[in-house]
């Protein structure tokens, strides 16, 4: 059982066991380690390394593995798992470089850029290439004669719920290419707020149109709140504020926070939340290694495991999310974002 006798370095100790800096839904920097007969091993910075499976790094069913992810360099990931019992998260390499390229295909159309394509086969009514090309849009008359050949292509339309594209060939030809669309990168600062439009959702976060650029909006930067996905939030379509909170100018990629414009409940708890004081709070999530208790509107304190089940063996019940317990809050780090709490209600006061 938790108690306020702990020392401080016994506290830091008993704390760093229930780290939850990172979540799924996550955006993360990871180096690649090395390989096993699961996928890739992956350093994201947590307390033991994550792994990315194969199906989530190859794009192909064809491809190797280690042709994609090299040793020792670093990758985006998303988390799609949560720890499991060996702390170990698991790492989507695939979604992210996914999402990218539908994006990089939208500007690409949007702007009405050229592209080339190898033709790899004749199928009834067109060419495949990358996506597919109509009979309708091709210069060559005898497609069988253009099989292996490079052409040149402009994107007609794009269906990324149907994971399909078409492309034109004559209309590489037949349309004037439009002027470049203005580089707003230079006008763009850190913490600068915004207007943007929700143009696409994905289940790491959404993508946003701040002006012609579109920003990223992790999962993680939605609210303050537990959000499971961007849809409980967002819609397509939707206008709203947004802050830049970090540019990346040689990728040409922006990340976006939507809960930074909205008062931290963190700071606001400061003078409300007292060290010995019972609180009444609602569980929001169950994990292996404890309960997520909201105290506060927004501010969310572990409850470990072993004060979850020593307060269902003495009540006699099972908890479950949305519940609400007392709790006694043992120790609170507004600062760090922590909270220690303990069910034993004999530890108020002290």
């Amino acid at each position: 059982m938790l108690s306020n006798e702990l020392s401080d370095a016994e506290y830091a100790q008993l704390l760093s066991q229930y780290e939850y800096k990172f979540q799924k839904g996550d955006l993360v920097q990871g180096t690649v380690c090395g390989f096993d007969s699961e996928g890739a091993i992956v350093d994201i910075g947590a307390k033991t390394n994550a792994i990315c499976p194969e199906r989530e790094a190859k794009l192909n069913k064809e491809d190797n593995i280690e042709d994609i992810l090299k040793k020792d360099e670093a990758y985006e990931f998303l988390i799609i798992r949560e720890e499991d019992e060996d702390g170990r998260f698991t790492v989507s390499y695939k979604k992210v470089a996914s999402a990218y390229s539908w994006k990089q295909l939208e500007e690409i159309k949007e702007a009405d850029k050229v592209i080339e394509g190898t033709v790899v086969q004749s199928v009834k009514g067109g060419v495949l290439v990358r996506g597919f090309v109509p009979s309708s849009h091709l210069r060559a008359k005898e497609v069988e004669n253009i099989i292996g050949q490079k052409i040149e292509l402009k994107i007609l339309s794009i269906d990324v719920s149907q994971n399909n594209f078409i492309l034109s060939n004559r209309k590489v030809y037949a349309d004037s290419i439009e002027d470049i669309k203005k580089d707003v990168f230079g006008q763009l600062e850190v913490g600068q707020v915004v207007k943007g439009e929700v143009v696409r959702i994905a289940d790491f976060g959404a993508f946003i149109d701040i002006g012609g650029v579109d920003g990223l909006l992790p999962l993680s930067q939605i609210s303050w709140k537990w959000v499971d996905h961007p849809n409980d939030i967002l819609k397509v379509g939707e206008k709203i504020n947004i802050e830049i909170i970090g540019i990346d100018f040689d990728k040409q990629r922006v990340s976006l926070s939507l809960k930074n414009l909205e008062p931290d409940p963190w700071i606001e708890a400061k003078g409300k939340i007292q060290e010995g004081a019972i609180v009444k709070g609602k569980i929001t999530r169950i994990k292996h290694f404890g309960a997520f208790v909201e105290v506060y509107p927004c501010v969310e304190a572990l409850l470990p495991q072993g004060e979850l089940l020593q307060y269902q063996n003495e009540h006699g019940v099972i908890l479950d999310v949305g519940d609400e317990i007392d709790t006694v809050i043992l120790k609170f780090n507004p600062d760090d974002k922590r909270i220690s709490l303990s069910t034993n209600l004999e530890d108020a006061g002290k």
